[in-house]
């Protein structure tokens, strides 16, 4: 299978070698977010069913998937390792630098209702063939190592074209959505930024007309000091620590930044896009915040009895969704959700800690915002498959089993 990245000044450039194409593919869509994975090209040879569907069987109920819990899985990860995909960064590859234990990786997520069925490298492509898709979000979305670019940097951005099936993947850096700039002339993890609330970020509104599917996220950036804009005129800030300045809850900006990239997308009038919203992934730092010696050490799931949604998370989440089915009302566009957040909750033992860079390095800060691989977000994935078939008539027999 021929696979070509384009970066930057759109130089075209050959991938590896051909199993290591396919796990870059792979990797792109698990990120949905960062995530990426090995698949084998056997599956390939898949043969389509007959397209043709029955009306009236599409009018049967898919399984709610997002409603479920995690149960044990030592088969462990089905898709890829960290020796068999060479394409996994080291912000992600826990099991490079150290990490003693393994049985973060030997779960599943298991609807009430239903099963989830594995994601299918095969079928995933046929569904895609001859389409494109994007992502638009920060460092959790966006499958590169983006450790160099804690400036705003908005013009970085990949696109991945996989000639066999003509599909192109693109990933755009913008973690707020909106218009964004250094308030304060530094590049520090906790620099003072400003946001353009009312403004879409050009980063990605400039590119993403023509795009089949566009898949949304973004949030712990919000958590930044920040100064809010709105028609140009500065409204407040979010701890910004200066004085006479109208303080303002993060999660205005966070409503503010979905309706306006919600509502750019509306705008658009060439985009005939589906929408998907990946909710908000929250972040296990314990025993301190993220600069104070927090960190994640759990070595298994949490129940739902154990952990509840609540607090910036149920905040966040409750506002995205919020945004999400006001634009959905307007209509003109289909707008869908990839309700991740409660799911990832339960999964304080999935991130790197410590184990996301060398131990040489001289770093402090552990990461218990991003996500190992293999990993708990290799679920995305199979999430992302499951929505897509159940919007495409084709494919939605092999859900309901008709």
């Amino acid at each position: 299978m021929k696979a070509y990245t384009t970066e930057l000044s759109w130089r075209v450039i050959p991938q590896y070698n051909t199993q290591n194409k396919f796990c870059l593919l792979v990797l792109i869509i698990f990120t949905l977010f960062a995530v990426f994975h090995l698949f084998t090209l056997l599956s390939l040879n898949m043969k389509t069913s007959d397209h043709v569907r029955d009306s009236a069987r599409m009018k049967k109920k898919s399984c709610d998937i997002f409603s479920g819990r995690w149960i044990p899985y030592p088969e462990g990860p089905p898709y890829y390792s960290n020796e068999s995909c060479r394409s996994i960064m080291d912000q992600h590859n826990c099991m490079k630098f150290g990490r003693p234990d393994k049985e973060f990786m030997n779960w599943r997520w298991k609807p009430n209702e239903c099963e989830l069925p594995l994601f299918n490298p095969a079928q995933f492509l046929e569904l895609v063939r001859g389409k494109s898709m994007a992502f638009i979000g920060d460092s959790v979305a966006y499958p590169e190592d983006i450790s160099h670019k804690y400036s705003l940097d908005s013009n970085y951005f990949k696109r991945h074209f996989y000639a066999d099936y003509r599909f192109t993947v693109a990933n755009f850096w913008s973690p707020f959505l909106v218009k964004s700039s250094n308030a304060d002339n530094g590049h520090s993890l906790n620099g003072l930024l400003n946001l353009y609330l009312d403004e879409a970020d050009e980063a990605w509104v400039n590119e993403v007309e023509n795009f089949d599917y566009v898949i949304v996220s973004a949030g712990q950036w919000f958590f930044r000091p920040l100064i809010f804009y709105e028609k140009r005129q500065v409204i407040g800030c979010h701890i910004c620590d200066i004085n006479n300045m109208t303080a303002i809850a993060k999660y205005y900006g966070y409503r503010m930044a979905f309706r306006t990239a919600f509502r750019t997308l509306q705008s658009l009038k060439n985009y005939k896009g589906t929408t998907f919203l990946r909710t908000f992934s929250p972040a296990h730092f314990e025993n301190g915040d993220w600069d104070k010696g927090g960190n994640c050490v759990r070595k298994r799931p949490f129940t739902s009895q154990e952990m509840k949604l609540n607090g910036d998370t149920m905040e966040f989440y409750s506002t995205q969704v919020e945004e999400l089915r006001a634009a959905e009302k307007q209509g003109r566009l289909k707008f869908r959700l990839l309700d991740t957040t409660e799911i990832m909750l339960l999964r304080p033992d999935g991130h790197p800690n410590k184990y996301g860079q060398s131990p040489h390095k001289n770093v402090t800060v552990n990461d218990c915002v991003h996500w190992c691989l293999p990993g708990p977000i290799d679920a995305w994935n199979e999430f992302l498959l499951y929505v897509m078939k159940t919007e495409d008539q084709r494919w939605f027999e092999t859900l309901t089993g008709s």
